[in-house]
């Protein structure tokens, strides 16, 4: 019998490949999906309220007072806004603040 040209180092692996056993395959289990929780139905959006100037007057009988104070750089008709522990303008940005009640400044 005739010699065999030596292989080169690619058809070596190819043939150790194919005289090596084929892997099993792993177990195959039937593909089941997870199931999706139904989704819920959405809670419907609460409607905010309407800011208007019942917030900022209080009307009795015939006399009309302000709830909040007014700015003193931009003057009468800029409100400032109620933070809990301070009064400010939203137009300028002027800050005063409530005095506690402590007594600390």
């Amino acid at each position: 019998m005739p010699k065999k040209a030596e292989e080169t180092p690619k058809e070596a692996k190819k043939e150790a490949l194919k005289k090596a056993e084929p892997k099993k395959a792993p177990e195959e289990k039937e593909a089941v999906k997870p199931e999706k929780p139904e989704k819920a139905a959405k809670p419907e959006k609460k409607k905010k309220k309407e800011k208007g100037v019942f917030k900022l007057y209080k009307v009795e009988k015939e006399k009309i007072t302000r709830l909040r104070p007014t700015c003193e750089r931009c003057g009468t008709g800029f409100f400032m806004a109620d933070h809990g522990n301070r009064y400010t303008c939203g137009h300028c940005g002027f800050t005063r603040y409530k005095p506690s009640e402590n007594g600390h400044a």
